[in-house]
């Protein structure tokens, strides 16, 4: 959750979005950064009692977005063209950008411009009332679950992209608790609802076994 980063980094790359206070969902924020507090992570992912599944999710996408536009953001010196003239994570998967509207056919890219691409993608989701109501009794899409998987699916590739090619990095700048933390949350949180395929996960999975291995 954003609480972790405390004030040291401000920098994002994408301006941060906000859950309006007062609304429920913002009360549901509340109360994960509440639970999360406590430390035990697998407890904090689950749904709360008597909520809606798909509200509990939308908060949660929004704040992942959050987390990974800070952590992205702190390294973006080392994300260049020169560095990263594509988007990969390790030498065996490499990604290529597509949003079905705009860029129908995938396009070979850098990571930073890839990054660019899925972080402005994800934003305009999630800007989008249709898709993310914010107002409370606003009903969900029918769709809304297929369009959280592919935004969770899509902002997995930016955590694996850091892991591989900028950990160095993210060790220099202090900021690996906070990264290992992060992604830990997020692997609970997909895990938890079944959100991602195990095969898109491939990338960091000795990670993802690592990290689960400590809390059984």
């Amino acid at each position: 959750m954003s609480f972790l980063f405390g004030s040291r980094s401000s920098k994002t790359f994408k301006p941060k979005k906000n859950i309006p206070e007062g609304s429920h969902q913002y009360e549901l924020l509340k109360h994960a950064e509440a639970t999360l507090g406590s430390g035990n992570l697998r407890q904090a992912v689950m749904l709360p009692e008597g909520e809606d599944l798909n509200e509990w999710i939308a908060v949660n996408t929004v704040d992942f977005f959050n987390q990974i536009n800070m952590l992205y953001g702190t390294i973006t010196e080392f994300c260049t063209e020169t560095s990263c003239p594509v988007m990969s994570a390790g030498p065996r998967y490499e990604y290529h950008w597509a949003d079905g509207t705009n860029i129908k056919k995938p396009i070979k890219c850098s990571a930073p411009k890839y990054i660019d691409y899925l972080m402005t993608w994800v934003q305009d989701q999630l800007d989008d009332e249709t898709l993310f109501p914010s107002k409370i009794g606003v009903p969900f899409p029918k769709n809304f679950m297929s369009v959280a998987k592919t935004i969770l699916k899509r902002l997995f590739r930016v955590y694996a992209h850091i892991y591989h090619q900028h950990f160095d990095s993210v060790i220099q700048l202090q900021e690996e608790a906070h990264l290992n933390t992060s992604f830990k949350h997020f692997i609970f949180f997909v895990q938890e609802f079944n959100l991602i395929d195990r095969r898109e996960l491939a990338p960091l999975q000795d990670l993802i076994e690592k990290l689960g291995s400590k809390d059984r």
